[in-house]
């Protein structure tokens, strides 16, 4: 992946996830996905803005299909914002920088900004 997004899986996603004392936005992608691919450049780019703050990582739903189950994706790429274990936030489809953006900032400044 990169410095600031980590790929996370089945057998790692509780510990890296939902134990995390961060915000995490997860990925859920595949390689053949378009639309995912399309995606990338924006989730690293958003990565870097809030690194230090949240955490992204990427879980690829062809090779972990048991979180992928757990959470419902029938869609991807989909975004999940999780905080303090739970599911805060959703996005299928692909989406802009700042819509992101505006999805992590809710959750990291504790406050709405929209």
């Amino acid at each position: 992946m990169s410095e600031h997004v980590t790929e996370v899986s089945d057998n790692s996603f509780e510990k890296d996830v939902l134990e995390s004392d961060q915000p995490v936005l997860v990925d859920f992608w595949a390689a053949w996905c378009a639309p995912c691919r399309m995606i990338a450049p924006t989730v690293e780019a958003v990565a870097e803005q809030f690194a230090g703050s949240a955490r992204v990582v990427k879980l690829n739903v062809d090779d972990n299909p048991s979180v992928s189950q757990r959470y419902g994706i029938k869609g991807i790429p989909t975004l999940i914002l999780f905080k303090g274990g739970k599911e805060e936030e959703r996005v299928v489809g692909a989406t802009s920088r700042e819509a992101i953006s505006r999805m992590i900032e809710k959750h990291v400044t504790g406050a709405a900004s929209a």
